[in-house]
Order: C-alpha cells, then sequence, then structure tokens
C-alpha cells in the first residue's frame, strides 16, 4: 500500500466511522477490488471494536497500523482495534487500541452471536451471509431445515427465531457446534427444536435422512477442508443426495464463496445431480460487499422442487 492507497483507506473509514452502524457490518470491502490500492484489506465494525483484516504482506505494516489508531482516536465509538494478519499461518493479530479481547457479541437483525478474537482465521459470523440468514428467518415458519456445514450455526438460529419446526445442524467440528449451542442460548432458545451431529458428511448420510425428510436444505461449505472437502469435487457429491433428503416442494439454498467460480457453477452442477430442482433466484448481496464483477463475491441461490418456473434472474446469475 502506498501514500495514496492509505490516504484512501483513511478516508473511506472515517466516512464509515462518522455514524457508526448500530449493529455488527462491514465497514470496508477491499476484496471486492473497487478501490485500487486496498484490494488485500477489510474492515469490520464489531460494535466497539474495529477488526481489520489484512490478506498480503503489506508493503509498509507499521504505516497501515499507525492510520488504523489514528483513525480510532477520532471515533470515540471505537474502544479497541484488533489488525489480522491473515497472510501468516494461523492468522494471527495484533491488538493496536484498547484491552485485548478473546470473547465478543456481534448483533445482527436484532440476534445475538458469539464471536472468537485471536483464536483463529474466522471470528464465528460471517458478514456477507447477512442476506441470506434473512431470507432463512422470514421463510421456515413451521418447516424442517437441514443446515450442512452448519459452522457456528448462525442459519439455525435464524431459523428458530423464524418459528421452524426443527432444525438439523451437521458439521465435522464439534467445537463449532458448541459455540452454536451457546448462539441459541444467547438468544434465549430452547435447544428441544435443534440437533447437532458432529460428523464427517460423507460418512453420515443414513443420520442426516432420519432426521428429514426437510423442507429448506442449506449448503455453505468451505472451499476447501483437508482431509474432507473440496469444492470443485466434492459438491455434486453433495447435490446428488438432495432427492432423499428433501421433502418434494421444498427449497435448497446452495452458496459458494469461491471468486474463481460463478453462479453458473452451482446451476450446472444442480441440473446434472438434481435436475427436479429448479433454478429460482440469486439473493443480493448486503450493499456494503460491492464487488467490480458480479461473480466474484458470494453466491446464494435458491432452487425449488416442485412446478415454480425458472426465475428471470438465471441470465444474470450465469457467467
Amino acid at each position: 500500500m502506498n501514500t495514496a492507497a492509505l490516504d484512501l483507506f483513511q478516508q473511506l473509514l472515517r466516512r464509515a466511522l462518522a455514524t457508526p452502524p448500530a449493529e455488527t457490518r462491514r465497514l470496508l470491502h477491499g476484496r471486492g477490488r473497487c478501490w485500487p490500492g486496498l484490494e488485500h484489506l477489510a474492515v469490520d465494525w464489531l460494535e466497539g471494536v474495529l477488526q481489520v483484516q489484512v490478506f498480503r504482506p503489506p508493503a509498509d505494516l507499521q504505516a497501515l497500523c499507525d492510520r488504523c489508531r489514528a483513525l480510532a482516536t477520532e471515533q470515540p465509538a471505537v474502544k479497541a482495534v484488533w489488525l489480522q494478519q491473515r497472510y501468516l499461518p494461523g492468522s494471527p493479530g495484533l491488538w493496536l487500541l484498547g484491552e485485548p479481547r478473546t470473547q465478543w457479541q456481534a448483533s445482527e437483525n436484532g440476534l445475538r452471536y458469539h464471536l472468537l478474537l485471536g483464536h483463529a482465521q474466522n471470528n464465528g459470523l460471517f458478514l456477507d451471509m447477512r442476506t441470506g440468514r434473512q431470507w432463512v428467518r422470514e421463510h421456515v415458519h413451521g418447516k424442517r431445515v437441514l443446515n450442512l456445514f452448519a459452522y457456528t450455526c448462525a442459519f439455525s438460529v435464524c431459523a428458530i427465531a423464524g418459528g421452524a419446526a426443527q432444525v438439523v445442524n451437521l458439521d465435522m467440528s464439534r467445537a463449532a457446534l458448541a459455540r452454536g449451542r451457546d448462539n441459541h442460548r444467547l438468544n434465549g432458545h430452547a435447544l428441544d427444536r435443534v440437533r447437532f451431529l458432529g460428523h464427517e458428511l460423507f460418512k453420515s448420510w443414513g443420520k442426516v435422512a432420519r432426521g428429514g425428510p426437510y423442507d429448506l436444505v442449506i449448503i455453505d461449505p468451505p472451499t476447501f477442508q483437508k482431509g474432507s472437502f473440496v469444492l470443485t469435487q466434492d459438491y455434486r457429491k453433495v447435490l446428488r443426495k438432495l432427492p432423499t433428503l428433501l421433502a418434494p416442494g421444498g427449497d435448497v439454498l446452495a452458496c459458494v464463496n469461491d471468486p474463481a467460480l460463478g453462479a453458473g457453477f452451482i446451476i450446472g452442477c444442480m441440473a446434472a445431480e438434481a435436475p427436479a430442482l429448479q433454478f429460482v433466484e440469486r439473493l443480493e448481496n448486503p450493499p456494503e460487499f460491492p464487488d467490480c464483477e458480479p461473480d466474484g463475491g458470494l453466491k446464494v441461490l435458491r432452487f425449488h422442487w416442485g412446478n415454480t418456473a425458472v426465475g428471470p434472474c438465471i441470465a444474470a446469475a450465469q457467467p
């Protein structure tokens, strides 16, 4: 980052922090490549904590840290600044201001989530999925939901808040599912309508199927998970199982967050592996996640098993 990029960084964040968001939001999405020189930066507002994520080694780390401190001292609402070096193994970070915090809480659309800072690459809540979580909350009343690759169960929290009859969460990380339980408890949810399966998906189809059939299946996998999931190889295997998991008339939210794969990848895989499911729409990403290429950011596509006509968005969704 040169001086001009640092000036732009400071200008954009000063504008965003003039009136800090009431809830957790992304303030700067440099990875959308809309601001030259900031392509490897992302800044999130964690309701008092400013989280700065750096995805490639900056030319002058000290200069970036100095700009972050200067911004924070201008804004009384900023209590701490956490700069995370995502380009290093383990994604370590530096507390540039305030007391180090390993645990924090985030709010989104009135729901609360536990965050862990400084423990791992991700803090527990993917902010670009906000509209996806809200869609689930608005469309699951009385329905049975399967949440694959559940991580910390944010979709599950939204589903129960929306009146889902039951949610089954599956993730191979039992620690992540334990945080999911805590997220439900944080929102005052009884757990009698929520199940947590700490298993590797491809060895657990029988257990997953016994909880169905489901009215909604959410598929939000990692791009790569060593020893268990490679998106380009394994996504099709998941889609192939949908007819045995989904109730007729049900919906699927199929997600991909790999800039190299467009929405057409999901549509093509679904057509080949589960042709009874018809593409309906692509959910819009939150406006604070602009991208210079429409297919560069998160893709959240809804498919329906029924007579729903193919939605008008299909042309835009294809690469």
